[in-house]
């Protein structure tokens, strides 16, 4: 998502990116390449945007910190956002907080109106407005929502499909000729797999999953004993919940 925003704004704004692996820097373009702190303090950014993996997303704000200007925007897209709301706070400094709910894995770059953002409605005005900027001209669906209705959105709609397919994943066996549903699933398996370990594992860490997880034992016990019972007449009311769950009636 990093290399997505640095496309996004360099045809409109000074960018520079910050990298400690030379490596990672090959494939950009159009912006300014630091891998010394030094580089940052010279550079004196207005706006801030915090990319890297969700564990490190504060240790990293704390690294490059004593090289931002005081009027610096700091801005996080972190997945999770427990102990952002804390850390800003004490940080003293202007901030905002977004997600881009998509990712190069499943989503069209190039066709996000289908796609959603939130801002956080804590923090900076300023802040808000740019990144309610950047998004509208993308075409994303809008939300926004505190630090805690925001990690409670995660849980449910990040959660529930993450372990649904680890389930699938753990219980699956190659097949020779698999079926269409059964290679649909296997898609989304493998791109759900590619993320990376520590954002998989902070979703599943996030405090509101556990009782989203919750659920889905809940529902595979009740299933479990239509299916042991061969309850035709309950697997029929099992199928119309869930049913009216996905299409509305």
């Amino acid at each position: 998502m990093g290399s997505f925003f640095i496309d996004l704004l360099s045809f409109e704004h000074e960018v520079a990116v910050f990298e400690k692996d030379p490596r990672r820097l090959r494939f950009t373009y159009n912006c300014l390449r630091f891998q010394q702190l030094e580089e940052i303090e010279a550079f004196r950014p207005e706006l801030v945007i915090n990319a890297v993996t969700v564990k490190y997303t504060i240790p990293a704000f704390e690294e490059v910190l004593p090289y931002l200007p005081k009027d610096c925007i700091l801005s996080d897209i972190a997945s999770v956002k427990t102990g952002l709301k804390e850390w800003y706070e004490q940080a003293g400094m202007a901030y905002v907080s977004t997600h881009p709910m998509f990712g190069p894995t499943f989503a069209n770059l190039n066709q996000l109106h289908e796609e959603n953002a939130i801002i956080i409605t804590e923090g900076n005005y300023m802040g808000r407005c740019f990144f309610k900027d950047v998004y509208g001209r993308l075409g994303l669906n809008i939300y926004e929502y505190t630090f805690d209705e925001h990690d409670r959105t995660v849980a449910y709609s990040l959660s529930i499909p993450f372990v649904s397919t680890f389930v699938f994943a753990a219980v699956m066996k190659p097949q020779d000729a698999p079926g269409t549903t059964f290679k649909r699933h296997m898609r989304i398996a493998k791109g759900v797999l590619s993320e990376d370990d520590y954002l998989l594992q902070e979703i599943l860490f996030n405090p509101y999953t556990h009782d989203q997880v919750a659920q889905i034992r809940t529902e595979l016990k009740q299933l479990l004993e239509i299916i042991d019972e061969k309850d035709a007449e309950g697997m029929k009311q099992y199928l119309t919940k869930i049913r009216s769950n996905v299409l509305g009636r």
